[in-house]
């Protein structure tokens, strides 16, 4: 790849706020000297597929993109490394909710069990959480809804559904990531004290900035430290943070995927070397 003139990023169109969001970035940045554009995806599958393959310098993966990324560049002899994350990516949990009239007390009463989850690619809503209990030795019976498929959990759609299936009695318990259990609550979808916290799994991190070994540096650093030093108390960018959800960009960080590797791992999602070996997965 030719040295280009502005940094090139992927982002997913998961939702139609992501134009929003990274136009006025492109547009902040580059009012400020620091050259950038970006590419809209409709998978993340693409989306690392280019990055790897140098079509891009940067992604904004998802968790589960980024563990493809990983093993992708693996295989073609280069690396990636996670730049930033934003504040609101680190340290988050999955929770197995069951009903508060259950009678399951521990994942073992699951054992048999009707669990729904999310898409089959959604890292907090179906890998990690079914991973979880299955390390404890729980086989439950899944009910799978594949809302959004390619968009790696992203589109909550499917986690809602699971978690309507709990509330109407369709499953025995349901996954979700803890913070989408208060905002099912508040929005009625699970009405207040109808469900309560049986399992809950380690903690793991979310999204990253992914950047290709070849990417040029003289490029990536000042992205990097134009998006870090970005402030939650400048009134013209403060919206564009709220729509990412986030009040700062932190350094990345990788210690915390290993429980996703781990799920992808034992339910075959990805080979070694990046493949997509799920039989179900077609984004």
């Amino acid at each position: 790849m030719s040295v280009p003139d502005a940094l090139l990023m992927g982002a997913v169109a998961y939702d139609p706020k992501v134009v929003t969001i990274w136009e006025g970035f492109r547009r902040r940045l580059n009012a400020t000297g620091v050259p950038f554009d970006y590419l809209l995806y409709s998978t993340y599958e693409r989306q690392v597929e280019d990055l790897v393959a140098e079509r891009i310098h940067a992604a904004w993966n998802s968790p589960l993109a980024w563990i493809r990324a990983e093993r992708l560049a693996a295989a073609a002899g280069r690396t990636v490394t996670a730049e930033l994350m934003r504040d609101t990516d680190r340290d988050l949990t999955s929770v197995v909710l069951v009903r508060a009239d259950s009678p399951a007390r521990t994942p073992a009463d699951l054992a048999g069990a009707t669990v729904a989850v999310g898409a089959v690619d959604s890292p907090q809503a179906t890998l990690i959480p079914l991973a979880h209990l299955a390390e404890a030795g729980v086989e439950v019976k899944v009910r799978r809804f594949d809302v959004g498929v390619g968009l790696h959990g992203d589109h909550i759609g499917g986690e809602r559904d699971a978690a309507r299936a709990l509330a109407a009695g369709e499953a025995d318990a349901a996954c979700v990531i803890d913070a989408n259990q208060l905002l099912f609550t508040r929005e009625g979808t699970l009405p207040p004290g109808s469900v309560r916290v049986l399992a809950q799994t380690e903690r793991y991190d979310h999204c990253n900035m992914t950047v290709v070994d070849t990417a040029p540096r003289s490029l990536v650093d000042p992205f990097i430290a134009a998006l870090r030093a970005m402030s939650y108390a400048d009134a013209a960018v403060r919206p564009l943070l709220d729509l990412e959800g986030l009040t700062s960009w932190e350094p990345g960080r990788t210690d915390r995927y290993a429980a996703l590797a781990r799920a992808v791992d034992r339910f075959g999602f990805y080979g070694a070397d990046g493949t997509v070996t799920a039989a179900e997965y077609r984004p």
